[in-house]
């Protein structure tokens, strides 16, 4: 049993004080604010377990009671505790006042009362209860802080700012002065002024949720949010909320809510948000209907929401996967038929026109006649005399200009070398077996301008159209071999060209060496012009 049970005293609320250090404090009990003078008080401190210290009256002491109310001048913090006022009235009730007392530091900062928050154009201020109360009492005066600056003809209980801003937000103290027994002390507390932006109400908007459907996994938990818009610095009046089947999800199993309104920073804008937890999402979720409902302070809105099962990804996968065997393949056939498809687009496609340039001939032929060797010389005589002009002219269409067989007797070499490869489309260079290495021997000699051999005069001719010029597009042909020494014995301007594409080789006695469609001649088909040079009667050649 308490003290108070035992002595038969009615035990009231304990009330609850934080003074600063050293700074004085008055203090009556809310229950005995305008009366009960003429009944009689006790106080006392509790200073342990069932340990009692009387608080006495003499003015003299630091802490004493003026019946009812108890004064601290010059608090410490050893002062600390629960203190209590015993009243007995005539009429034999007995009451206890408490009281529990904290000291704090005073290097510790006031205490703050709660803040003032108003979005008014003029802010009222008002000095704290209990600093408020003791000057009434004991005749004080008043003094405002803005921080540590001393306000101005500022003395009432209260503080106006007028067409208050941002940069008057702040805390503000409201300091008494009061005197007891001619001595001055002060008692003062302190709150915060926050200002607020106007409020502007404006229609609700549902912010979320944006879609109608929303897909689900049947045994997994899920959440659904519903954010409402409702204006500008809203502090009342805007709600979100969610309904299932009509009804609220507190009263389902399963279901949970929880709803929060913020002002979104910088621009305090106002926005509600309900999350509707699902523990467990089961089939019985799939038919329901859910409404997100905003409500603010004109009108309701509403949108509705369906949960959608989530299919399986194995049809996506697969999908994937047989899009990316087929571009894989695609690939594969385009890199492996990549020539057959664009002589195949050539004959299907025709050109609407042939070239503007109006040559003569589709290639002219540069080859080296002069080999030690029998066979070699033999063998390119037979590819450059009956095979390349049998698939290529016979059988293709095209028009080569071969020296020897398309010379006019009696004219200029020099001049009909000029003119032909100027009248030409291509440079179309043969080499011979062992090329590579008769050249060296052949380069120590001095060729003739008659001769068409490489390093000589069409050769020459042809260099300067296809490097320097650019005029034409070279297509090397090797016939077997290029021998021990490969193309090091060439002339450099050959070896340039070789290391740019290297040539095409061309076996008299592999499959298909004389067959238009066969793997070589596809390739030097593709190299060729896209559509055959426009044939010209005979005279105008000559």
């Amino acid at each position: 049993m308490t003290p108070s049970e035992c002595s038969g005293c009615e035990a009231l609320d304990v009330e609850a004080l934080y003074l600063l250090e050293g700074e004085a404090f008055y203090f009556q009990p809310y229950a005995l604010e305008g009366g009960a003078l003429e009944d009689r008080f006790t106080w006392s401190r509790r200073t342990g377990a069932n340990e009692t210290q009387s608080i006495g009256s003499d003015e003299d002491e630091e802490v004493h009671h003026h019946g009812g109310a108890l004064f601290f001048l010059k608090p410490l913090r050893k002062d600390s505790g629960l203190y209590t006022a015993r009243q007995r009235s005539s009429s034999g009730l007995c009451f206890d006042h408490r009281a529990l007392v904290f000291v704090g530091p005073a290097a510790g900062g006031r205490s703050l009362f709660p803040a003032v928050r108003s979005s008014d154009v003029n802010q009222r201020v008002p000095c704290p209860d209990p600093v408020q109360h003791t000057c009434g009492v004991m005749n004080g005066s008043f003094a405002w802080l803005k921080g540590a600056r001393l306000l101005e003809d500022q003395h009432r209980d209260h503080l106006w700012i007028s067409n208050a801003a941002r940069e008057d937000q702040g805390v503000y103290t409201c300091v008494c002065t009061w005197t007891h027994n001619d001595t001055q002390y002060t008692t003062s507390a302190s709150r915060r002024l926050e200002v607020e932006a106007v409020s502007a109400h404006q229609d609700v908007m549902i912010l979320a949720p944006a879609d109608k459907e929303k897909f689900a996994e049947e045994g997994s938990a899920l959440q659904l949010n519903c954010s409402v818009f409702c204006g500008t610095n809203v502090r009342s009046r805007c709600e979100a909320s969610w309904r299932v089947d009509g009804a609220a999800p507190h009263r389902l199993a399963g279901y949970k809510e929880t709803t929060e309104t913020v002002n979104l920073r910088p621009s305090n804008t106002t926005v509600s948000t309900a999350v509707l937890s699902i523990l467990t999402v089961s089939a019985r979720h799939f038919t329901a209907s859910f409404l997100c409902r905003g409500r603010g302070l004109f009108r309701w809105e509403s949108v509705s929401l369906r949960l959608k099962r989530r299919g399986t990804m194995t049809p996506l996968f697969a999908g994937g996967v047989c899009v990316s065997l087929l571009c894989v393949i695609a690939t594969l056939l385009v890199k492996c038929f990549a020539i057959d498809l664009a002589l195949l687009f050539r004959a299907c496609c025709p050109f609407s026109r042939r070239d503007k340039d109006r040559r003569l001939f589709d290639a002219y032929v540069v080859y080296q006649m002069q080999s030690p060797d029998k066979v070699t010389e033999d063998a390119l005589a037979q590819f450059v005399a009956r095979v390349l002009p049998s698939i290529l002219e016979d059988r293709c269409g095209y028009r080569l200009f071969i020296h020897g067989r398309d010379a006019v007797p009696g004219e200029d070499r020099l001049g009909l070398v000029e003119d032909r490869m100027k009248q030409s489309r291509r440079l179309m260079v043969i080499l011979a077996p062992g090329s590579g290495s008769e050249s060296e021997s052949s380069d120590q000699q001095s060729v003739a301008p008659q001769s068409p051999e490489i390093g000589g005069f069409d050769w020459q001719v042809g260099l300067h159209h296809v490097l320097l010029q650019r005029e034409l597009s070279v297509i090397l042909i090797q016939l077997g071999d290029p021998g021990p020494r490969g193309y090091t014995c060439l002339p450099a301007g050959l070896q340039h060209l070789i290391l740019k594409s290297a040539p095409l080789r061309w076996s008299e006695g592999s499959w298909g060496a004389a067959t238009w469609n066969s793997r070589f001649w596809k390739r030097v088909r593709y190299l060729m012009p896209a559509r055959p040079a426009k044939r010209c009667p005979q005279p105008a050649v000559i």
